[in-house]
């Protein structure tokens, strides 16, 4: 795969998914910006590891659900680098409660920082991208967006939210030559996996049809995909990374 653009911002990139899609892209040769908004010491060992490797990386801190702090920090990439090619926006969080458990309160924190982060994001990056009439945007959404799921109520809702606005934003974007896409990951492997017991894992994994959990290189490849220069005619599409337990 071959990228037309230099740099990327991937949000709440300090570990997990994130940080694999950080490693994989700059092993690409992009100059990844990874974000963070707590816990530095990810970030900083993140950083670390890429370079180490002969990649480019830099830190971004800022709470991407706050939209006077991602515009900020998007003035500190665009002012560094004179542009931003790519983003994605992969910041999120679960409170998983049954709805009739679910307040306002829980159901509207979700929303915050997963729907609302990735739409300030998206607007943004259209309106930087619209000068330079280049740019390509991937959101991380879910399984549960196109599914839902018991508990994930207000998941569901962010993630759903996000494949749909992701096609709008494809709209508006495709006459400045700017793409938006989701990547719909299903069971990731992650410390959460982990510490499931053997037969509980067992279980989840006989209703996947390629009997596994996915790796988060399996969406970070995803991710590499919709961003560069392989799938220049695809746009507002969702590619989902999930064995096929949701075809």
């Amino acid at each position: 795969m071959t990228f037309q653009g230099q740099n990327v911002l991937i949000t709440g990139a300090s570990k997990g998914i994130g940080a694999q899609i950080a490693k994989t892209l700059a092993g690409y040769g992009l100059k990844v910006w990874i974000n963070y908004r707590s816990k530095p010491e990810l970030a900083e060992a993140l950083k670390h590891d890429i370079e180490s490797s002969g990649n480019k990386a830099a830190l971004i801190k800022f709470d991407a659900s706050i939209e006077a702090e991602f515009i900020a920090g998007l003035k500190v990439i665009v002012e560094s680098d004179g542009v931003l090619d790519y983003l994605v926006n992969n910041a999120g969080i679960t409170n998983d409660k049954l709805a009739l458990r679910m307040s306002v309160a829980d159901f509207e924190s979700v929303l915050e920082a997963n729907l609302k982060s990735c739409f300030i994001g998206c607007r943004e990056a259209l309106k930087i991208m619209g000068k330079q009439r280049f740019g390509s945007v991937v959101n991380i959404a879910s399984i549960i967006g196109e599914r839902g799921n018991m508990g994930q109520t207000n998941y569901a809702a962010s993630k759903g939210g996000m494949i749909a606005m992701s096609k709008s934003f494809a709209y508006e974007g495709a006459p400045r030559n700017i793409r938006f896409n989701c990547v719909t990951p299903g069971f990731i492997r992650s410390d959460m996996t982990d510490e499931l017991k053997p037969e509980v894992a067992e279980n989840y994994m006989k209703n996947i049809p390629l009997a596994r959990f996915g790796e988060a290189e399996d969406v970070a490849q995803a991710v590499a995909f919709l961003l560069s220069n392989a799938s220049a005619y695809i746009t507002g599409e969702v590619l989902k990374v999930n064995g096929g337990l949701y075809m």
